[in-house]
């Protein structure tokens, strides 16, 4: 792979990360490693594998690390930048703040609710996620915590509620 896909992932990642809110490291050295590292486990495994953590390369079973992974957004929410460091929070882009080390969540996750517990569920999908709904659009979405900006209409964290579903 050349630079110049290094680069050119880099621009559509930033263009896709600002248009949803979020912010890539503003040290380009390191960031431009990561897209060599995200490219080279696209050429290996077919799919853009975080480059920071070790791929199995079954496309099912690296679901959760496919760039931009399913971490992301507790990691920034916790510690200011996710594991690979490749999205940080605003005050680290603005050099306000440094990255600190983010301890590795893959695997730490709660297991799922079982049916038994279906009344416990609302709020819940049936895997023990909660629903978040934006008050200020209805966007809704199922994670651990809500996205630090609404993807559709850009409000803020503080913006979303539980909502309960089913």
């Amino acid at each position: 792979m050349s630079s110049e896909e290094a680069q050119a992932l880099r621009q559509r990642l930033k263009s896709e990360a600002e248009a949803a809110g979020y912010f890539l490291n503003p040290d380009m050295d390191f960031v431009l490693d990561l897209m060599e590292g995200l490219l080279t486990n696209e050429e290996r495994y077919g799919y853009q594998a975080c480059p920071c953590r070790l791929a199995e390369g079954t496309r099912e079973k690296d679901l959760d690390i496919i760039c931009p992974c399913d971490y992301r957004d507790p990691d920034l929410d916790e510690y200011g930048a996710c594991y690979c460091a490749l999205y940080v929070s605003e005050e680290i882009a603005l050099a306000q703040k440094e990255v600190e080390p983010v301890p590795e969540r893959r695997g730490t996750e709660p297991e799922p609710v079982g049916e038994e517990h279906e009344e416990e569920l609302v709020g819940f999908t049936r895997s023990g996620m909660p629903v978040w709904r934006c008050k200020v659009c209805g966007y809704l979405c199922a994670r651990s915590q809500p996205p630090l900006k609404c993807p559709i209409c850009k409000a803020d964290k503080d913006r979303f509620e539980r909502f309960p579903w089913p």
